[in-house]
């Protein structure tokens, strides 16, 4: 018994000190996981928005109410999860940076950023997490996807698998449709988030 004891002790030690252990590790991990992704997204906000100097939290934004606007347009698979303003040398506000979390990707979650300007033009996106198929739907991280929607409206974009005929056309990835809706939508909530904001009019 003494035995049993002691041995359920030891145990006992060894779980207390290797969770401790633990937990102080990620501790220590939090701060440069935190910096980490603070440099993706600045860096993500200085590719959509080139002549911006500076970026600033909007203010009052609603990570939640963001979203409730972009589902009842019927974008129901995509959250707005932050939005910051994009600001010149001078101060003055010249767009919007939104990021948007879409769930319908083929991979899983698409993370990425979007640059509208004030003007209503939509300064093209910017990746933060995929996990799409190499040589399909990572294509979606390619110039060749990715400049079709730089310095278009900011309105509706489809997708199409025939050849675009208009701005509003998106072509689609070979073989990788779904993510190509996926990014296009993405982009489409996020229009959507900045008429709500900007009281634009990119439908009109």
């Amino acid at each position: 018994m003494n035995k049993l004891v002691k041995d359920a002790l030891t145990l006992t030690v060894i779980t207390v000190v290797a969770g401790a252990a633990l937990g102080l590790v990620h501790e220590i991990t939090l701060d440069p996981i935190a910096k980490a992704q603070e440099a993706t997204k600045q860096e993500a906000y200085k590719t959509v928005f080139e002549s911006a100097e500076t970026f600033t939290d909007l203010e009052g934004f609603d990570a939640d109410a963001a979203t409730k606007i972009v589902n009842e347009a019927g974008y129901v698979n995509d959250e707005i999860t932050g939005c910051v303003v994009a600001n010149d040398a001078s101060g003055n506000a010249c767009g919007y940076v939104i990021t948007v979390l879409t769930h319908d990707g083929y991979g899983g979650d698409i993370n990425f950023s979007v640059g509208i300007t004030n003007d209503g033009v939509i300064n093209g996106y910017s990746m933060l997490e995929i996990s799409e198929t190499p040589g399909l739907g990572m294509k979606s991280t390619e110039e060749k996807f990715m400049s079709q929607f730089n310095g278009i409206k900011a309105q509706t974009l489809t997708v199409t698998k025939t050849g675009k005929t208009s701005e509003a056309e998106i072509d689609a990835i070979s073989g990788a449709t779904i993510t190509s809706k996926s990014v296009t939508n993405g982009v489409n909530a996020s229009v959507e988030y900045f008429n709500s904001i900007a009281g634009g009019g990119a439908n009109e």
